[in-house]
C-alpha cells in the first residue's frame, strides 16, 4: 500500500493583469516519490482548462517553515507561527498558497 497524506490549502492566483481569484488547492505527499511535494490546483486555475500540478523539493518546503527559502519559479517561507506561504510563478501570473504548518510538518 502506498502510504499519501494529502491536506486541502487555501490559494490565491494573480493573473498578470493584476485579477485576483481565491482558489481551494491540496498539498500532496506520496511515498512513491519521498523527496517530492505536490501542490494541485484546480481545472479553473489553469487557462486549458486541466488541473495543474507543481512539483518542488520536499526539502525546499522544510527550510522554508523557518526561513524564505527558493530561487526561480518556486519560494517558500513562514508566515507567523502557524502558517506557510507557497508562491508559484509563471509566464501565466502568480499563485499564492498558505498551508498549516502543524499539519505540513514532521509527518511530510
Amino acid at each position: 500500500m502506498v502510504v499519501t497524506l494529502e491536506q486541502p490549502a487555501r490559494a490565491r492566483l494573480i493573473t498578470p493583469k493584476g485579477r485576483e481569484r481565491a482558489l481551494p488547492v491540496v498539498l500532496r505527499y506520496s511515498a512513491q516519490d519521498p523527496l517530492a511535494i505536490q501542490m494541485v490546483f484546480p481545472s479553473q486555475a489553469s487557462l486549458d482548462g486541466a488541473e495543474v500540478t507543481w512539483i518542488f523539493a520536499r526539502e525546499l518546503l522544510e527550510e522554508g517553515m523557518s526561513a524564505p527559502s527558493g530561487s526561480g519559479d518556486v519560494h517558500i517561507w513562514p508566515c507567523g507561527r502557524a502558517r506557510t506561504v507557497l508562491e508559484f510563478r509563471s509566464h501565466q501570473g502568480v499563485a499564492l498558497g498558505t498551508v498549516s504548518r502543524i499539519m505540513c510538518g514532521a509527518r511530510l
